[in-house]
């Protein structure tokens, strides 16, 4: 057998296992259980949160032959079909590839037909924001009045893009980024399961990476996994390219002390090292950042315990306004030199903003 990733060899079956997303998942079984099934359903938010899922367990729980009507049961015939995506009762479309007029009138010629197997006949569209506004126009009688056994799922990471006339048809779900104490758990219980170690500091360098995304932290993890025996947080740097602690919070301190050609001498030092200057850049705003919140409130400053004592020494180099003035540099900066040959200048010019700001 061919592997399978983590991202989908744990992929969630059933509601309990979604992480992050209690307050639909719970809405969601209540109206399974009283029967308060909507036509059409909205579910919006970052990439890898869920949404996908929760439509697949969702179609499950609605078309499951269990008595149980608030979770399904994942052996019955309905369940075991929807989870392999043999089901022809539950159809995923993807948005990207079937967002034309035509595809939508064909779905629209097919809702009539009664279900083969099942309670309902329902449509998981993915990407739905990639359906243009005319295939949407040609869809809306059949999103508003639906057979009654048919539901509509619509997933979308950009939901600003969906016409208001949809919205008003669809009951709203917006899914949050996962957080990083939820995501955490769910890893530790993965390598558990899987039986390899994963130390803090490489686990937090996943998760911040990840940002929020439990797909692209197990997509990561999937990646360091390979390595055998336990994974280290120098070797998760290494395997993203992402410079060492110590030559940031160096070049922190340089920034603090204006020293200019030490800083100068130090990106010319990483750049024949192979390091992305960009990576680098990303790196220094994302630990000044987090400077600036523990400087702020400790308590909610996501840091490892070995790194306490570096962030009170550095949180007093710097006033509340010369860590937001860097920050900004810092976002300029990679929004405006990425991808040109204009790097090094740009990179240069920064250094030299915060240090007059600094010196203020």
């Amino acid at each position: 057998m061919s592997y399978l990733g983590l991202a989908r060899k744990f992929r969630p079956q059933n509601f309990d296992e979604i992480v992050g997303q209690a307050h639909i998942s719970q809405t969601l079984r209540n109206a399974i259980s009283e029967n308060r099934i909507a036509h059409a359903y909205l579910f919006s938010g970052p990439r890898g949160c869920g949404k996908t899922s929760m439509a697949r367990i969702f179609a499950k729980a609605l078309n499951c032959k269990s008595v149980s009507t608030k979770k399904p049961c994942g052996i019955c015939e309905n369940c075991l079909d929807i989870s392999k995506s043999s089901s022809v009762d539950v159809l995923e479309i993807d948005g990207a590839s079937n967002n034309g007029i035509d595809e939508i009138r064909v779905l629209r010629e097919n809702v009539k037909f009664s279900t083969a197997n099942s309670k309902y006949k329902i449509y998981i569209i993915d990407e739905a924001h990639q359906i243009t506004t005319q295939a949407f126009n040609a869809l809306l009688k059949t999103l508003e009045e639906p057979p009654a056994h048919v539901v509509f799922i619509m997933a979308t990471t950009e939901q600003h893009k969906i016409p208001d006339t949809v919205l008003s048809r669809c009951q709203r779900y917006r899914f949050k980024l996962i957080s990083k104490v939820e995501m955490s758990a769910a890893i530790k219980n993965i390598a558990k399961k899987e039986g390899f170690e994963i130390v803090d500091e490489a686990l937090n360098i996943v998760i911040t990476v990840s940002g929020g995304s439990m797909r692209d932290a197990l997509s990561l993890l999937d990646q360091a996994s390979s390595n055998t025996g336990k994974i280290e947080g120098k070797y998760v740097r290494d395997l993203l390219g992402l410079l060492p602690k110590c030559i940031i919070t160096s070049v922190t301190e340089n920034i603090a002390k204006g020293d200019i050609q030490v800083i100068l001498k130090t990106v010319k030092e990483i750049t024949e090292q192979g390091y992305n200057i960009l990576q680098f850049a990303r790196d220094l705003r994302d630990h000044l950042r987090q400077v600036m919140i523990y400087s702020i409130n400790p308590a909610i400053a996501e840091i490892l315990p070995e790194d306490e004592k570096l962030f009170e020494i550095q949180k007093k180099m710097f006033t509340l306004a010369q860590h937001v003035r860097i920050i900004i540099y810092c976002q300029k900066f990679l929004k405006k030199c990425a991808g040109t040959i204009s790097q090094g200048f740009s990179l240069k010019c920064i250094f030299l903003k915060c240090q007059s700001h600094i010196m203020i």
